[in-house]
């Protein structure tokens, strides 16, 4: 058995017989750089390469009781986490003047087990250097039928979203990440010519091709003058959603009011059509992947 999570078999017991103690809730504390630390536990409902989606209990001075995607400190542990187990984990925040961000899970304990022997009914694709995209056909915000094979000879930097995300850190720090990078690429006309952006949404059902004009506007910041000649907004059939974001390592859950819970997923896609590099989480930063994108163009 691996170390990375504790198993702690007598407590599993005593709570499946409905004996179990109740676990005390610390006082949040505050460290360094106004980071915060609460106690959660919950029920695992799904995981990804670097999070899990948890059925999260009531959390005193943090949220109520929700379920909501977490991503791992640690995430090598997440092989060791299936749908059903129970846990208890600490969670870390930074918090600011706009709320909790960079929130993640660490310290994990797993309660009680679902199946030791558990296999997922679904196998997601981790996205390697050197893969081929499958040419996967969306619908754009203009409501018209994009492939990704119209792309080849360009450099193509993609991402996951959908418009109605409210977790700062999430869908809207992509499109913010985004937004960056076409200004800077508009910068440098040679390098505007032989790249295109494109954010794909995985909730087709809402996010329409009025919806996601609307969207793609306001973060480009032409709002309703945007031409949408450099950074398309599309989402594929419900159809074929499953197996976009399965590609793509997305993983996708219904939450709470009409919201989602997911994982994220970024790539940059070379001229070929083949992935270059793959950023799963949100921690990188639109400079380091402009370079990457310089270093794939000839220079003028």
């Amino acid at each position: 058995m691996s170390r990375k999570l504790l198993f702690p078999f007598v407590l599993t017991l005593a709570l499946l017989s409905g004996c179990g103690p109740k676990t005390p809730r610390p006082t949040p504390k505050t460290n360094a750089g106004d980071q915060k630390t609460f106690t959660i536990r919950g029920r695992v409902l799904a995981t990804t390469s670097t999070g899990v989606t948890l059925d999260g209990e009531n959390v005193p001075g943090f949220m109520e009781a929700m379920t909501m995607e977490y991503k791992l400190r640690d995430p090598s542990v997440v092989s060791e986490l299936h749908p059903g187990d129970r846990i208890t984990a600490t969670v870390l925040a930074d918090h600011s003047s706009e709320g909790y961000t960079n929130i993640r899970l660490d310290n994990i304990v797993v309660i009680a087990q679902a199946r030791p022997d558990y296999k997922p009914a679904i196998q997601y694709h981790v996205p390697t250097t050197g893969d081929q995209v499958p040419d996967f056909v969306l619908l754009n915000q203009s409501g018209r039928t994009v492939h990704l094979s119209q792309f080849k000879g360009k450099v193509v930097l993609m991402t996951f979203i959908y418009t109605r995300c409210q977790l700062a850190d999430f869908c809207p720090r992509m499109s913010r990440n985004f937004a960056e990078i076409d200004h800077a690429l508009a910068a440098e006309p040679a390098l505007y010519d032989q790249t295109h952006l494109l954010s794909v949404s995985f909730d087709p059902a809402y996010d329409t091709p009025k919806v996601l004009r609307s969207y793609g506007g306001a973060y480009t910041g032409n709002y309703t003058n945007e031409r949408f000649a450099h950074w398309d907004f599309a989402a594929p059939t419900e159809k074929d959603l499953p197996t976009v974001t399965q590609f793509f390592n997305v993983g996708v859950t219904p939450g709470d009011s009409r919201s989602l819970t997911h994982s994220l997923s970024t790539v940059l896609i070379g001229k070929d059509g083949r992935i270059v590099d793959w950023y799963p989480t949100n921690e990188w930063k639109p400079s380091d992947v402009f370079s990457q994108i310089k270093t794939l163009l000839p220079q003028s």
